[in-house]
């Protein structure tokens, strides 16, 4: 029999077993939320699962696939039928609570892989308290961030250099494409770059953000729910960018468990 890196499909023996061997416990993370008219709600969840499900696939048993944690932050998102936000503590607590019970269990590296932006600062959080609080090392991704991503990303780019890869784009819909092609209405695709850059503000999940950092309300910022052009996407881009981003996270993995965890030591 193959060796299992799906967490739920595992007996507690063989959970005891996979906590013993060198392994990184992956936690995605995403939410549900409006992606446009031609998107699904779930894109933020669907794309980030199954970037993790291909690398734990491909992984070696060197990744165990811990379910993923549904919901995310997106108050700014509520003016659009759909979103499902939960609070920022709420977040923090849940998300520190899986990963305390991981590291309880034995898993000495967790590694978070979150598929939403308004995410990133309260998974940095959990893993940053999982760590002071547990011992084991702790890290968290954005999926878009891992190595190979935004080089692919870039190669492959017709839509503008900035912002035309941000939310329910050209990156998300080629991805989309590529694994639920059946669910896009891309007749209702189109392209909408309606969040006004400034000098130090603009934002885009490929190129990144300027130094004014700041979230509006999403109805402030998109009539349609698009930022970004997701008229430039295509399967063959999803499949591409699928497999970039999924090399990526083996690679942090592989970095993670060849990290040597040094003793603390107490200066007072």
């Amino acid at each position: 029999m193959a060796q299992k890196y799906r967490y739920g499909e595992m007996t507690w023996p063989e959970v005891k077993a996979a906590a013993a061997r060198p392994c990184v416990a992956i936690v995605p993370i995403a939410t549900l939320e409006d992606h446009g008219r031609h998107l699904p709600i779930d894109t933020d969840l669907l794309l980030c699962t199954s970037v993790c499900e291909l690398a734990a696939s491909r992984a070696g048993g060197r990744i165990v696939l811990v379910p993923a944690i549904n919901h995310g932050y997106s108050p700014h998102h509520m003016d659009f039928p759909g979103a499902l936000t939960i609070g920022a503590h709420t977040f923090i607590d849940y998300g520190l609570d899986v990963c305390k019970s991981l590291a309880r269990h034995g898993f000495r590296r967790i590694l978070i892989v979150n598929g939403h932006g308004s995410n990133t600062p309260f998974a940095d959080i959990v893993a940053r308290l999982c760590v002071v609080e547990t011992g084991a090392l702790a890290a968290a991704v954005n999926y878009w961030a891992a190595p190979g991503v935004r080089e692919a990303a870039e190669s492959l780019r017709e839509s503008d250099p900035v912002g035309g890869m941000n939310h329910a784009c050209e990156f998300e819909t080629s991805l989309y494409l590529a694994l639920r092609p059946d669910l896009v209405e891309m007749s209702q695709a189109v392209r909408e770059l309606s969040h006004r850059p400034s000098k130090n503000y603009w934002t885009d999940l490929i190129a990144g953000d300027g130094p004014l950092a700041m979230m509006e309300y999403w109805s402030q910022l998109s009539e349609s729910g698009v930022m970004g052009d997701p008229t430039a996407a295509s399967v063959e881009k999803g499949r591409l960018l699928l497999d970039a981003a999924a090399n990526g996270i083996v690679e942090l993995a592989g970095e993670m468990l060849a990290r040597e965890s040094r003793p603390r030591a107490d200066h007072h």
